[in-house]
């Protein structure tokens, strides 16, 4: 699929991978509705690229909804990429022996399974009565999932949960919304320079990237949207999870 001409939805636009998605397809000719909690955040990216700032929490069907009617005004919608999320590390037990807090568990899963899913149905309802396009596709859904869904470390058990759901969501997704034309894939990134792994204490972050093969370094926010692209632009991509860590495997 090119973008050229179409308009595009990409959530946690304002930072980190979302931004760099932004700018990918900006790039390519896209009219980009840059998606965020932090109005500011979407504001400065949408008036880097020339797209439209739009303010909502992906675990919000009501501000969701009106995010994509907003975002329709800018033509036929056939990319939407999700990249909000959050990525606390909390102990199911603590050194006390006392338990997570169920709202803590229920917060991350609310942000990362449930609001992908929310961007993954809307999405795919704005595209369902497109035109369809060469071999009769209308559009194409991509989720972000984590190599946490994989091989999740201690303290990730809330985190890891999540991804693991959006990776187990993308066959289904893509199965059921094949007879529309809507294509839905997943990335599960490694270790990448964005401001969620600047939240991990120093010397862990070290540790980690010391851990990759190779590159030995974490990834750069503009690789992960060189994945996405590349998602959208073959159009037999459809319904997996690719791992993008530099052969990392987390202990």
């Amino acid at each position: 699929m090119r973008l050229e001409g179409q308009a595009a939805f990409v959530t946690g636009g304002g930072s980190g991978l979302g931004a760099a998605v932004c700018r990918r397809f900006a790039r390519e000719g896209a009219r980009v509705a840059v998606v965020d909690r932090d109005p500011a955040l979407a504001a400065a990216i949408a008036d880097e690229i020339g797209g439209l700032a739009i303010e909502a929490d992906v675990a919000d069907a009501a501000q969701m909804e009106q995010a994509f009617a907003a975002a329709t005004s800018l033509g036929p919608l056939r990319a939407c990429v999700a990249c909000a999320g959050v990525g606390p590390s909390r102990k199911i037990l603590s050194r006390e022996r006392k338990p997570m807090p169920l709202s803590d568990f229920q917060r991350v899963i609310d942000i990362n399974l449930n609001g992908t899913f929310n961007t993954l149905r809307l999405g795919a309802a704005a595209m369902a009565d497109l035109e369809a396009m060469e071999d009769g596709e209308r559009g194409v859904v991509v989720m972000t999932a984590s190599i946490a869904g994989h091989e999740g470390q201690v303290g990730q058990a809330a985190y890891a949960a999540s991804k693991a759901g959006v990776m187990g969501l993308a066959l289904p997704a893509a199965r059921e919304l094949a007879r529309h034309g809507i294509r839905v894939a997943a990335v599960a990134p490694g270790v990448f320079s964005t401001p969620m792994f600047e939240t991990v204490e120093p010397a862990m972050r070290q540790s980690i990237v010391n851990g990759i093969p190779w590159p030995k370094r974490g990834g750069d926010p503009e690789e992960f949207a060189d994945m996405v692209a590349f998602i959208v632009a073959n159009r037999i991509v459809n319904g997996t999870t690719f791992r993008l860590d530099g052969a990392v495997r987390l202990a």
